[in-house]
Protein backbone atom coordinates (compact mmCIF):
# COMPACT_ATOMS: atom_id res chain seq x y z
CA UNK A 1 0.00 0.00 0.00
CA UNK A 2 1.37 3.37 -1.09
CA UNK A 3 0.48 6.51 0.85
CA UNK A 4 1.34 9.80 -0.50
CA UNK A 5 1.02 13.05 1.65
CA UNK A 6 1.88 16.46 1.08
CA UNK A 7 1.89 19.77 3.00
CA UNK A 8 1.46 22.96 1.08
CA UNK A 9 2.38 26.39 2.52
CA UNK A 10 0.02 29.25 0.68
CA UNK A 11 -0.49 32.36 1.12
CA UNK A 12 -3.54 34.73 0.49
CA UNK A 13 -2.90 37.90 -0.64
CA UNK A 14 -4.90 40.91 -0.20
CA UNK A 15 -7.06 39.28 2.95
CA UNK A 16 -7.44 41.44 5.65
CA UNK A 17 -9.59 39.06 7.85
CA UNK A 18 -9.74 35.10 8.72
CA UNK A 19 -13.18 35.07 7.30
CA UNK A 20 -11.91 35.99 3.65
CA UNK A 21 -8.92 33.59 4.25
CA UNK A 22 -11.05 30.49 5.35
CA UNK A 23 -13.34 31.38 1.71
CA UNK A 24 -10.62 31.17 -0.02
CA UNK A 25 -8.82 27.78 1.98
CA UNK A 26 -12.52 26.30 1.58
CA UNK A 27 -12.75 27.12 -2.15
CA UNK A 28 -9.10 25.47 -2.77
CA UNK A 29 -10.20 22.73 -0.43
CA UNK A 30 -13.33 21.86 -1.84
CA UNK A 31 -12.18 22.33 -5.62
CA UNK A 32 -9.44 19.82 -4.82
CA UNK A 33 -11.12 16.82 -3.03
CA UNK A 34 -13.82 17.31 -6.08
CA UNK A 35 -11.64 16.97 -8.74
CA UNK A 36 -8.70 14.51 -7.47
CA UNK A 37 -10.72 12.48 -4.78
CA UNK A 38 -7.79 13.28 -2.26
CA UNK A 39 -8.14 14.41 1.49
CA UNK A 40 -7.68 17.86 2.04
CA UNK A 41 -7.33 19.84 5.40
CA UNK A 42 -6.37 22.88 6.62
CA UNK A 43 -3.44 21.68 8.85
CA UNK A 44 -1.75 24.93 10.20
CA UNK A 45 -1.68 28.55 10.47
CA UNK A 46 -5.88 28.65 11.72
CA UNK A 47 -5.16 32.14 13.34
CA UNK A 48 -3.45 33.80 10.40
CA UNK A 49 -4.77 36.28 7.98
CA UNK A 50 -2.74 35.81 5.25
CA UNK A 51 -0.84 32.28 5.76
CA UNK A 52 -2.27 28.92 5.77
CA UNK A 53 -0.83 25.03 5.68
CA UNK A 54 -3.06 22.26 3.69
CA UNK A 55 -2.60 18.67 4.20
CA UNK A 56 -3.37 16.27 1.19
CA UNK A 57 -3.09 12.48 1.17
CA UNK A 58 -3.67 9.79 -1.25
CA UNK A 59 -3.50 5.61 -1.24
CA UNK A 60 -2.96 3.46 -3.75
CA UNK A 61 -1.14 0.19 -5.15
CA UNK A 62 1.35 2.09 -7.62
CA UNK A 63 4.16 4.53 -6.45
CA UNK A 64 3.82 6.93 -9.65
CA UNK A 65 0.42 6.59 -9.81
CA UNK A 66 -0.31 8.20 -5.89
CA UNK A 67 2.81 9.96 -6.54
CA UNK A 68 1.62 11.48 -9.80
CA UNK A 69 -1.94 12.46 -8.08
CA UNK A 70 -0.83 14.42 -5.18
CA UNK A 71 1.68 16.32 -7.86
CA UNK A 72 -1.16 17.13 -9.80
CA UNK A 73 -2.90 18.36 -7.23
CA UNK A 74 -0.84 20.39 -6.03
CA UNK A 75 -0.72 22.02 -9.63
CA UNK A 76 -3.82 22.35 -9.64
CA UNK A 77 -3.66 24.52 -6.36
CA UNK A 78 -0.93 26.77 -8.25
CA UNK A 79 -3.09 27.06 -11.17
CA UNK A 80 -6.27 28.34 -9.28
CA UNK A 81 -4.18 31.62 -8.49
CA UNK A 82 -6.48 31.99 -5.27
CA UNK A 83 -3.17 31.81 -3.66
CA UNK A 84 0.26 31.79 -3.77
CA UNK A 85 1.97 28.35 -2.97
CA UNK A 86 4.80 29.37 -0.80
CA UNK A 87 6.32 25.96 -0.02
CA UNK A 88 5.40 22.15 -0.42
CA UNK A 89 6.79 19.05 1.21
CA UNK A 90 5.75 15.80 -0.51
CA UNK A 91 6.31 12.14 1.26
CA UNK A 92 5.43 8.80 -0.52
CA UNK A 93 5.02 5.87 2.26
CA UNK A 94 5.24 2.56 1.21
CA UNK A 95 3.45 0.75 3.70
CA UNK A 96 3.47 -2.89 4.23
CA UNK A 97 -0.15 -5.03 3.70
CA UNK A 98 -0.49 -8.53 3.97
CA UNK A 99 -4.53 -9.40 3.88
CA UNK A 100 -5.08 -11.26 7.44
CA UNK A 101 -6.44 -14.74 6.11
CA UNK A 102 -9.98 -14.90 7.36
CA UNK A 103 -11.72 -17.99 9.02
CA UNK A 104 -14.75 -19.42 6.92
CA UNK A 105 -17.47 -17.98 7.86
CA UNK A 106 -20.29 -21.69 7.42
CA UNK A 107 -23.16 -18.67 7.10
CA UNK A 108 -21.85 -16.99 3.96
CA UNK A 109 -23.16 -17.84 0.41
CA UNK A 110 -19.40 -16.84 -0.56
CA UNK A 111 -16.44 -18.81 -1.21
CA UNK A 112 -13.04 -17.34 -1.34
Amino acid sequence: MIVAVAVVEIRVHGSRSLKAKRGVVRSITQRVRNRFNVSVAEVGGQQTWQRAELGLSAVGEQRTHTRGLIERAIEFIEELHLAEVVAVDVEILDLPYEPQQEASDPGSDFED
